[in-house]
């Protein structure tokens, strides 16, 4: 199964950053992509952090999830859409959602991220806190590729990536990891982490990142790869928008757990 992530480097502006992620969907269905990933803020990486409240939309209903909606069934192509704003039971925080569309275009999968990121360096800080509320349910999802593979999808979203007990929940053959990485946090453990997802999860990674400078003067690490099993990157792209593309072996995935079952041999959990 060939599966693209996409990079951008979203801005301030909501219908250049859609028209920009239709273009590397329409590349990624081109080239023979089934499923591709979006970056996490994907439609908007605001110039204050509550400007993607004004963005929140009701699940189900609204441009946003209309707009992946109508390019999964045009393309013919399964999207997960990187991170979106959903109305959460707060006034002043949202939901940053990952939905996955199939390709009649109908959602079949929705995961609320988990963990938030807060991280102080100097002048950089962050706080999800402030304008996000947390999610609380693993999401996984089936998807029979053209070959007649029943793969099992798991869902995370940056931050997660550090908590490697929410992957072994997932179960999953390919796990998706739709981020923005910050520069300084991502050149320190982004590589590391994907590939230790991986390797301890016999599983195949799928990372799709923000990847450059933005308009609200933030740096993003990007790197958006793919990592196979045994840890090995398929391929990955450094900066800049780019539809990063690799071909999934589920052989290869059955012939590395059979060589090394460690999955079986868990003992605590």
């Amino acid at each position: 199964m060939k599966v693209a992530a996409i990079q951008m480097v979203s801005g301030t502006d909501v219908q250049a950053n859609l028209r920009a992620a239709g273009q590397a969907l329409a590349q990624a269905a081109q080239d023979g992509a089934e499923l591709a990933v979006l970056p996490e803020y994907f439609c908007l990486l605001g110039q204050s952090e509550h400007d993607k409240l004004a963005l929140a939309e009701s699940p189900g209903a609204g441009p946003l999830q209309d707009f992946v909606a109508e390019q999964a069934s045009r393309l013919g192509l399964w999207i997960a859409a990187g991170t979106l704003p959903l109305k959460s039971a707060e006034p002043q925080r949202v939901l940053n959602t990952t939905l996955v569309f199939d390709p009649r275009g109908a959602q079949v999968a929705r995961y609320d991220k988990i963990h938030l990121f807060r991280y102080a360096q100097g002048g950089e800080s962050y706080d999800e806190t402030r304008t996000i509320a947390a999610g609380s349910q693993p999401a996984a999802f089936e998807l029979v590729s053209r070959d007649g593979w029943p793969w099992r999808i798991g869902l995370s979203v940056c931050y997660d990536l550090r908590f490697p007990e929410l992957y072994r929940q997932l179960q999953a053959h390919l796990l998706l990891v739709p981020s923005a990485f910050t520069y300084s946090t991502g050149q320190a453990h982004w590589e590391v982490l994907l590939r230790a997802r991986a390797i301890e999860n016999l599983a195949f990674v799928a990372a799709a990142a923000q990847g450059g400078a933005h308009d609200n003067g933030r740096r993003t690490w990007g790197h958006s790869m793919l990592v196979n099993p045994w840890g090995q990157v398929l391929a990955v792209q450094p900066e800049g928008a780019a539809v990063v593309m690799a071909e999934l072996n589920a052989q290869d995935l059955q012939s590395r757990r059979g060589q090394l079952p460690a999955l079986d041999h868990r003992v605590l959990g």
